[in-house]
């Protein structure tokens, strides 16, 4: 099959520090059309990293040239586009969260079976195979049944114009940064979670959620207590409790390329070092959207997971509200 011509709806800066130096050096893909409101920015994306520069987002989707597109705009509009995506039969890679709800996901993830097209959620981190290796000592019964989850992610302040300060998009801490403890709870304890409990901070200016915590319960009793800030120090990391030991993973969300990961595991008085070589995980998501589109091919990037991961997301909205 040749490459998968790329188009690309929204300049936004993860695209240009992240996504676009991947897909426009990724063998298997071809940027072809770059759009943005803005036709000075089109033009400044497409000077670094190839394609055509559109004034608009649905003059992309007008492209007969273009297979796919990447949508990372800000969450309150990445369900309108995808959906816009999708009814022009192009397949989706979607920044997240894709939705905030859980029917509007359902709603995606049906129309994209409907059309066959791929649909994927950009969560990098799930590409990483720092994670396969706390699979495989959670399969190997290293630190026995899991009983909770610990997961933190947190970043300093962002300039005031940041799309995270901005209600109308769909800012916020939880949509910005808790979507990822929430995703890392959902990997490890499925879809039968529950949200027992959510606070979240709100700024007086903004009216957005500038930090909180959640806590998730599993149907077997195991629980996940989640942090998550955009005026914090640095921190990104998540733990996993069992009933003989733990597994630490540090950097577990944003491992620069170039970083040698290493999961711990401690157990009955000692601990282990598990080093996981460099890995470029926004690559590995490409990979896998070009797999998904190729051949089907299964990913934690797709699927009903979709939907659950949504829900999750409602829900600590509006347990936070009844909490105020």
């Amino acid at each position: 099959m040749d490459r998968v011509r790329m188009g690309v709806l929204g300049c936004a800066d993860i695209a240009w520090r992240r996504m676009l130096p991947v897909l426009a050096g990724h063998p298997c893909v071809e940027v072809v059309a770059i759009g943005s409101r803005d036709a000075a920015k089109a033009a400044a994306f497409a000077r670094r990293f190839g394609g055509a520069p559109v004034t608009g987002y649905e003059a992309v989707l007008d492209r007969s040239d273009v297979d796919a597109v990447y949508v990372p705009l800000p969450p309150a509009l990445n369900a309108d586009w995808t959906r816009r995506a999708l009814e022009a039969d192009k397949h989706v890679l979607s920044e997240k969260p894709l939705t905030v709800t859980a029917r509007q996901a359902s709603e995606l993830y049906e129309l994209a079976r409907a059309r066959g097209r791929a649909l994927f959620e950009n969560y990098m981190f799930l590409c990483h195979p720092q994670h396969q290796v706390v699979d495989d000592l959670l399969a190997a019964g290293r630190i026995g049944e899991l009983r909770s989850l610990t997961a933190e992610f947190t970043i300093p302040g962002k300039p005031a114009d940041d799309i995270r300060h901005r209600r109308d998009l769909g800012g916020g801490a939880l949509t910005g940064i808790g979507v990822y403890p929430l995703r890392t709870a959902l990997r490890y304890f499925g879809p039968g979670l529950e949200v027992a409990g959510a606070y979240l901070k709100q700024d007086p200016h903004t009216g957005v959620d500038t930090g909180g915590a959640a806590l998730l319960t599993a149907p077997d009793g195991a629980v996940a207590h989640l942090g998550f800030g955009l005026e914090h120090a640095y921190r990104c990391r998540y733990e996993l409790t069992g009933s003989r030991g733990r597994i630490i993973v540090p950097r577990a969300y944003t491992p620069p390329a170039d970083h040698t990961a290493v999961v711990h595991l401690e157990r009955d008085g000692s601990s282990e070092e598990f080093p996981v070589p460099p890995h470029e995980q926004f690559s590995s998501v490409v990979t896998a959207f070009v797999e998904g589109i190729r051949s089907g091919a299964p990913s934690p990037l797709t699927g009903r997971a979709l939907a659950d991961q949504a829900r999750l997301v409602e829900e600590s909205y509006a347990v936070a509200r009844r909490g105020d």
